[in-house]
């Protein structure tokens, strides 16, 4: 295969299916979540609340099913392909997260401005990722992480809208994200994938929780 395909060490079929084992966890546990936050907001949230929980619910299921499908797949053209799709969905789920928290107090000019810097990098990144393949990827960790705590600029104003368990779940679930960047750059590490999709699950699934209680303790909007 030509050299401009790189997708890293070749994974065994031991770890291929450990890491779509963790997928399909994940997928499952999403459906269920997902179904459950907007069945709840439908009956008892605003209509902006509501819209905050499909774009969350949405961005959730996407990178999860993309995901699966990526790493799953044989390396190949298409594969190459779905590794564009793959590392784009990241920057939305980053966005599609932030956006149930700060809907909340959109009104504020400083969240509203937030909102709008998380999507438009959100944009830029996919963007990066999309016509520029294989290149900057140093570069596209920074801005993960760059955006995921871009949230510390509104922690004020937020901690007058929300509960405080659903900040300190904003923070648990960002620190599991970050240390799980250590096992995605470690490749040489025999499972390195897997336990990688493991920090990513074990984090989307703390940040559930932030969304639930934000939707379940704060007041309507």
């Amino acid at each position: 295969m030509n050299d401009l395909f790189r997708f890293g060490r070749p994974y065994d079929f031991h770890e291929i299916v450990a890491d779509g084992v963790i997928h399909g966890i994940g997928i499952v546990l999403a459906l269920v979540g997902v179904t459950a936050l907007i069945f709840y907001a439908t009956l008892w949230s605003s209509h902006g609340e509501i819209i905050a929980a499909w774009v969350y619910g949405v961005g959730l299921l996407l990178c999860l099913s993309v995901s699966f499908t990526y790493n799953i797949w044989p390396h190949s053209r298409t594969k190459w392909v779905l590794r564009r799709f793959d590392h784009s969905a990241i920057f939305v789920l980053i966005a599609a997260t932030y956006t149930p928290f700060l809907q909340r107090g959109a009104s504020d000019p400083l969240i509203l401005s937030m909102l709008v810097f998380v999507w438009a990098m959100a944009v830029i990144g996919i963007t990066l990722k999309c016509v520029f393949p294989g290149r900057y990827d140093r570069l596209a960790i920074l801005l993960y992480l760059g955006m995921g705590w871009s949230g510390i600029v509104v922690v004020a104003p937020l901690s007058q809208l929300l509960p405080s368990v659903t900040l300190w779940l904003i923070v648990i679930g960002g620190v599991i994200y970050s240390l799980g960047v250590i096992f995605h750059v470690w490749e040489r590490l025999r499972f390195q994938n897997a336990i990688w999709h493991g920090f990513v699950i074990s984090a989307a699934a703390v940040h559930y929780s932030a969304v639930l209680t934000c939707f379940s303790l704060s007041g309507s909007a």
